[in-house]
């Protein structure tokens, strides 16, 4: 009746027949918390995930873009009192991108919209770093800068922001969720106050290369996801459990090989 509300009258009995799944292999256990999470080692790389990408979220530099908003407008030539309501188009532009993410995930896949939206923020930081160097030589470098900023943003929106927030539901149980959960957020927070606290002075350190850092972040964060990511589209909570359970429980043996844990225990009998 619940799922009948939520969903409409279609069939709905595959998706029922998962979550009836999920809820027998949990059975008998009790919701964890987050300190547990980092002592279970069957939930290793489920939470290096969650802490790699929450994290992330925060340290690419998004918010950091609407730092030079105003300057790089205003040196294109937007009258001041027109600048206020352009930054509000760039925020309205990252949650269209946020929406239109959330209606086309299902179809892209998690891994490609991750991989897109960082490789796109690390070339367009590249880009907007040239560019500010260059915008007192150059006329048009002001509508470069502008251009980036909102590229940077629609990068952002149409890949990290939508995705993120999906993933702890898919790579952690019903017991582990809440735990997963309260970690992502307090990373969110955390990791904010760090970029908020810090930007003022990598500026004055690195003046228009202040995104270094932040190209960085995105590299390696686009490397985590297309080495160690698996793709969660169109499987269920088991059979991305199964694809986790390989990675935490792989142990190397003296050939250079990979085992599992059944081979393991075969071997070790």
């Amino acid at each position: 009746a619940a799922l009948q509300k939520l969903r409409g009258t279609g069939d709905l009995s595959a998706e029922l027949e998962e979550m009836l799944a999920e809820q027998a292999a949990v059975k008998g256990q009790r919701a964890k918390n987050p300190w547990e999470l980092f002592q279970n080692r069957a939930l290793r790389w489920q939470l290096v995930s969650i802490v790699v990408l929450s994290s992330a979220m925060q340290l690419c530099g998004n918010d950091s873009m609407y730092f030079y908003a105003a300057y790089v407008f205003q040196e294109a030539g937007i009258p001041q009192d027109k600048i206020p309501y352009v930054v509000i188009g760039t925020g309205s532009c990252e949650l269209i991108t946020s929406v239109t993410c959330n209606m086309i995930i299902d179809y892209a896949g998690r891994r490609p919209l991750l991989l897109g939206g960082y490789i796109f923020m690390a070339g367009w930081a590249i880009v907007f770093m040239v560019a500010l160097s260059q915008q007192t030589q150059i006329s048009w470098m002001p509508y470069l800068s502008m251009a980036c900023i909102f590229a940077y943003i629609l990068s952002f929106g149409i890949g990290p922001a939508g995705v993120t927030g999906v993933l702890p539901t898919e790579i952690f149980d019903q017991m582990s969720r809440p735990a997963a959960y309260m970690i992502c957020g307090s990373l969110l927070w955390f990791n904010l106050f760090l970029v908020g606290t810090a930007f003022p002075f990598i500026v004055k350190s690195l003046a228009h290369f202040c995104y270094i850092p932040f190209l960085v972040v995105c590299v390696c964060t686009a490397l985590y996801v297309w080495f160690f990511l698996p793709e969660t589209k169109g499987k269920s909570f088991l059979e991305i459990s199964e694809e986790f359970r390989k990675q935490n429980f792989k142990t190397k043996t003296r050939a250079g090989f990979y085992k599992g844990p059944e081979e393991i225990k075969t071997t070790t009998l």
